[in-house]
């Protein structure tokens, strides 16, 4: 009895005997073997299981070939294709070609030649994955491992990277809520000389006003009320090392001054005492506002603006690289499928297309919150928050998308949700993210505000 030992392979055929004669044959050629009757059936063993070849008929009732092709490849790009007919013509065999099978056969199939093709397609796939594994671990000794992104906007942002690294410049990120700043100034440290110290983070709205200068400078013991021992101030820590300061563009005018004096001497003085502190310091900054409008309106210091902007990189928000979703998509369900035992769900057919016209105003964060919620609720809980779904159809007299293929009070609790996500996000628009003032505009308690929050995957600081 076969072992499986040339791998897992998907045959999709709506015609009982040839699955069963398929999965004899093949099994006898040493491949492990799934089987799937329609296109939607092979979508659903794809989301349980890891194919390295899929075998499918052209014609089906469901879904054709080149139709569940494109379809899984949506999914699994890569994945090797060979397409099967009892009616060949050039014409489709073209077709097919084109639009990516690995090879096409014709019925009656000689196992012999399908177990040939597929032994190929295997051995080739297993390259690709093979050298896709070597590449995450040079990767991930790189620091790019956390960065899914093909486009032509974050290519540009790994060149720069690669570029700025190895030198101690100061870096200004720039870029909206959610485009991962802090994940390139990571990157930036990981590929820099600096990459043997820890990587020092403060995010500049967090901390309160009159604490400001002791979190980025120390405290010597009994510098204030409540000063109960020496503290080391972010500076210090960072020594030797990469100091993020996310969000600098909200800090005060006051510690403007005290920070542009820090990276002009590169020494700190605690809060306290009096004699000032060495300090070798890396600056990446970060900022989601214009800090150009703000030096004009005098909100911030030209003098400090031209201190951080010596290498400005600009981050692309998420509707700016769409050809990028699918590989987000896989990268963020296969890792929470992984954190949370579970199997990756499947996209719904009309969700990719309703993603790549979806705005993403929260960007990268945003899809990473869906997808967690994917896993664990399912899409029907993600759906209408693009409007997308089965059978959704806008009313003539009001515009109102309607999902005819749902119960009544099911179709209005979707309806519900997606006019509550699109309330708080409004809300949350006009207070900048201030969760009080959103909660007293929409009449709810903070808790209940923080929970509705959490369920529609809606961030305060994606709005600040």
């Amino acid at each position: 009895m076969s072992t499986g030992g040339e791998g897992l392979v998907l045959v999709v055929d709506d015609d009982p005997g040839t699955r069963k004669v398929a999965r004899a044959n093949l099994t006898l050629e040493g491949f492990e073997v799934l089987v799937a009757s329609s296109g939607a059936e092979a979508l659903a063993r794809l989301a349980e299981s890891d194919p390295l070849a899929m075998v499918s008929d052209l014609k089906m009732p469901d879904l054709d070939g080149i139709a569940l092709m494109e379809r899984v490849h949506a999914l699994r790009p890569s994945l090797p294709v060979v397409l099967v007919t009892a009616h060949a013509t050039v014409e489709t065999a073209v077709e097919a070609m084109r639009k990516g099978a690995l090879h096409y056969l014709t019925k009656p199939l000689r196992f012999d030649e399908l177990a040939l093709v597929l032994r190929h397609a295997v051995a080739h796939e297993r390259a690709r994955r093979d050298v896709l594994r070597l590449r995450g671990e040079l990767e991930r000794a790189a620091g790019f491992e956390e960065i899914v992104g093909g486009a032509p906007a974050m290519r540009e942002v790994f060149a720069m990277v690669e570029q700025v690294a190895p030198a101690d410049a100061t870096v200004l990120l720039r870029g909206e809520t959610g485009t991962g700043k802090e994940l390139v100034a990571r990157a930036i440290h990981r590929r820099s000389p600096r990459r043997d110290k820890p990587f020092v983070a403060v995010n500049c709205t967090a901390i309160p006003k009159d604490l400001m200068e002791s979190e980025f400078f120390g405290h010597e013991k009994g510098a204030f009320t409540g000063a109960v021992a020496r503290r080391i101030g972010r500076f210090e820590q960072a020594d030797g090392s990469t100091l993020f300061l996310d969000e600098v563009g909200d800090l005060d005018l006051a510690i403007q001054a005290k920070l542009l004096r820090v990276l002009q001497e590169q020494e700190i003085t605690r809060v306290g005492a009096r004699d000032p502190i060495k300090v070798d310091v890396r600056i990446v900054a970060a900022t989601n506002r214009d800090l150009d409008a703000l030096v004009q309106e005098g909100r911030f210091r030209d003098d400090l603006y031209y201190r951080l902007n010596v290498i400005p990189l600009r981050l692309p928000p998420l509707r700016e690289r769409p050809q990028d979703l699918p590989a987000l998509l896989e990268h963020f369900l296969r890792s929470f499928a992984q954190r949370y035992g579970r199997t990756a769900p499947v996209p719904p057919p009309d969700l990719l297309a309703a993603a790549r016209a979806y705005p993403w105003p929260g960007n990268v964060r945003e899809l990473r919150n869906l997808c967690e919620r994917a896993v664990l609720m399912g899409w029907a809980a993600v759906a209408p928050i693009f409007g997308a779904g089965a059978a959704v159809t806008p009313r003539p007299d009001a515009g109102v998308p309607v999902d005819t293929s749902l119960p009544l009070l099911e179709a209005r609790q979707r309806l519900v949700e997606r006019f509550e996500r699109e309330y708080l996000t409004r809300l949350l628009k006009e207070r900048r993210g201030r969760i009080g003032e959103v909660a007293r505009a929409a009449g709810i308690a903070e808790r209940n505000l923080y929970e509705k929050m959490k369920a529609y995957g809606l961030s305060r600081e994606d709005y600040r």
